[in-house]
């Protein structure tokens, strides 16, 4: 479509059905909006954003609501986000600041984008595979089992028992912590399998099995698909939403039941941009096709790095400039949180 003058129609169009829920006339916007032409123009741009497929007519006798086509050109042509109020982000920052460990800021989070955006809200926990080795400690705990205590830059916390044929010597296990943590401290999980394996070239032969067993329990670890989860928070928008589905909201009830539907679409989005929009069928999947997905990564010290997504899903009838300003606040202060 081109023509500034039927993208601000659009724009309007796309405004005021979001705000009544009431498919928009021509009359309505010449009334509504300063639109600086004719109704007759204005039916005319309606005309040609109907026949390009970006607005369609849902009964003979009505005015015309958005498509997702529609939506997206919207959504791509924003300028700016609209602004959290200061009450809205000192709210943010005091919830969040307040937690006590990662499982309490995530839950904090989903309530909180959940109440902000008044659509359902979606967290995804840190990814271990994507997050920074913060420090490793080995805790003896007996003569022959050491506790591996993983900690990440995002707060998170893995630990797993190593079981050795032989007595473990202290000292050495000393030694291989502090070696452990000056070549992994800093790097991603996913980049420490080499530094881990060369080290055992460090140590005498007879305390390499204790260096390949702690060494295994980290690539184990790495490899679990159990940090593969999310939580939710709002579902019961979704009933107060059930008129902007042309069928019932079972079937998106029943996709977010399904966590691997949610993964494999945050998985799919990329970081390049601040905030992610799928709308409609762009997220391929039957029981969300009349749904939006907004995103965002967290937990990475740059806005394009992060380790996890957040999220907010709703029916496509949403206000997309403060929802995603939302989403996209709450990513930035949940960042801040895990790395302070």
């Amino acid at each position: 479509m081109t023509g500034d003058r039927r993208l601000d129609v659009l724009r309007a169009i796309v405004q005021d059905y979001v705000h009544t829920r009431e498919p928009v006339g021509s009359r309505v916007l010449v009334e509504r909006h300063s639109l600086g032409v004719s109704p007759a123009t204005i039916r005319n741009d309606m005309a040609a954003l109907e026949e390009g497929g970006y607005i369609a007519q849902p009964h003979t006798s009505a005015g015309r609501v958005p498509t997702d086509k529609g939506y997206r050109l919207f959504v791509d042509h924003l300028d700016s986000l609209k602004p959290l109020s200061p009450a809205e982000r000192r709210a943010i920052q005091a919830l969040l600041a307040e937690a006590v460990d990662l499982d309490d800021v995530v839950e904090r989070t989903v309530r909180l984008l959940a109440q902000l955006t008044q659509q359902v809200a979606v967290v995804q926990y840190p990814s271990l595979r994507r997050s920074v080795l913060r420090h490793l400690e080995l805790v003896p705990l007996g003569d022959t089992r050491i506790l591996v205590v993983i900690i990440t830059d995002s707060g998170r916390v893995e630990q797993r028992t190593v079981e050795s044929n032989h007595a473990i010597d202290p000292a050495v296990a000393a030694e291989l912590r502090a070696r452990l943590n000056a070549v992994c401290a800093g790097r991603r999980l996913s980049q420490i399998v080499g530094p881990v394996t060369e080290l055992r070239e460090r140590f005498a032969p007879e305390h390499r099995p204790l260096v390949d067993a702690v060494g295994t329990q980290l690539v184990e670890t790495l490899r679990e698909e159990t940090e593969e989860r999310i939580v939710m928070a709002g579902t019961a928008h979704l009933a107060r939403a059930d008129l902007d589905f042309t069928r019932t909201i079972g079937p998106v009830l029943e996709a977010l039941e399904e966590q691997v539907v949610m993964l494999r679409l945050f998985s799919e989005m990329t970081d390049e941009d601040p905030v992610t929009v799928r709308i409609g069928a762009e997220n391929h999947h039957e029981g969300l096709l009349e749904t939006s997905l907004v995103t965002s990564s967290y937990g990475g010290e740059m806005p394009d790095d992060g380790v996890a997504r957040l999220g907010v899903l709703g029916p496509t009838r949403m206000d997309y400039p403060g929802t995603m300003s939302a989403v996209r606040a709450v990513a930035r202060y949940l960042s801040r949180i895990l790395h302070a």
